[in-house]
């Protein structure tokens, strides 16, 4: 399943919406890396196994189950997180790039791989707009937690 979509972090005409510069926004995809426990629902853990130049390498502990991810980045352009997949995993890549068409109006551009619903036969293409609806939501959460991580941030 090939899906991506974009989320709008700046509207420069409407003032109700704080902005954020590049270097916040950057900020928080950097949180996500380092900590995803406050953007996934149900994850107890995020222990950082591996950091190198522009990567990282998690593991992800939900519960009893655990997947490994290995992340990496442009700084101030994108961040892809990939999954290999397992027997218990679809695995696949999100990549996160920011999009900026006109000063100081950002997009999110979220972009999934994965081999969930590959085959017109796969019993799991049915769920593959269910699964697109749910990244979509969790993309606007992602922005919503930054913002709110960022307000606490300035407020240190």
């Amino acid at each position: 399943m090939k899906f991506e979509h974009l989320v709008e972090i700046n509207d420069p005409r409407n003032p109700m919406i704080p902005l954020l510069t590049r270097d916040q926004l950057w900020q928080g995809l950097m949180f996500r890396a380092e900590d995803a426990t406050h953007f996934l629902p149900g994850l107890d853990a995020c222990v950082i196994l591996e950091r190198g130049d522009c990567m990282l390498q998690r593991r992800l502990d939900f519960g009893q189950a655990a997947i490994e991810d290995r992340v990496t980045w442009s700084r101030y352009e994108w961040m892809r997180f990939e999954v290999a997949a397992t027997g218990s995993h679809a695995g696949g890549t999100l990549t996160i790039t920011i999009e900026e068409p006109e000063e100081d109006h950002l997009f999110l551009r979220f972009a999934y791989a994965t081999t969930l619903g590959e085959s017109a036969d796969d019993a799991d293409a049915a769920y593959a707009e269910f699964v697109k609806a749910a990244y979509h939501e969790s993309d606007i959460d992602t922005v919503r937690v930054i913002r709110t991580l960022l307000a606490g941030d300035t407020a240190h």
